[in-house]
């Protein structure tokens, strides 16, 4: 699943259920989304950022041991083993935000199924600084420099927002709800 902690996103009652994996009964309505990385500028900078002392970047195999503290504590259900696998990649498809030496956020690609993008996540105090959309096009690019032309979002309609706002064009893949995709096997749940 890839939604930032859902205090974060919301504090609703139906968000709280679902983002800890309590509700199962919202897992069927979950779409993925497809993401055109032909039309992914590669000169963005996020100037945003930059000015907050922020900086993205691919990870480094020593970071393995801090990423993982930092998805142990904000996050739950699969992202610690979905990140994991992001750094058994040559080169690791794993990319964090930093500022003043301690990661904010991170995101990966390849973590769940080749040409899927996720999971990332946000410390939920660095909302608003455009670190999760530096971080999406960081692993965006990432994959499209390792020759995917396309990227599959999965499990994102909790998240559509974001997406729509952070990236030019996302699609909804029809007939992807959870029980049709790559997620219909999951235990964690």
């Amino acid at each position: 699943m890839y939604v930032e902690k859902p205090s974060h996103w919301s504090s609703s009652p139906a968000c709280l259920s679902f983002c800890t994996g309590k509700n199962k009964k919202r897992r069927g309505n979950m779409a993925d989304y497809l993401v055109n990385l032909y039309d992914m500028d590669p000169s963005w900078s996020p100037e945003k950022l930059e000015e907050a002392g922020i900086t993205i970047r691919r990870v480094l195999s020593p970071d393995k041991g801090k990423v993982m503290e930092f998805v142990r504590k904000y996050y739950e259900g699969g992202w610690e083993s979905e990140c994991e696998h992001a750094f058994s990649h040559d080169p690791i498809t794993c990319y964090i935000a930093v500022q003043k030496g301690e990661i904010i956020g991170f995101s990966c690609f390849d973590a769940t199924a080749k040409g899927y993008f996720g999971p990332i996540g946000i410390r939920p105090d660095e909302k608003g600084h455009g670190t999760g959309q530096a971080l999406l096009r960081a692993a965006l690019l990432g994959m499209r420099e390792a020759g995917y032309g396309y990227a599959v979002i999965g499990w994102a309609e909790h998240a559509e927002g974001f997406y729509r706002k952070s990236l030019k064009k996302v699609f909804e893949i029809p007939d992807s709800q959870a029980e049709n995709t790559i997620y219909r096997t999951l235990t964690i749940f």
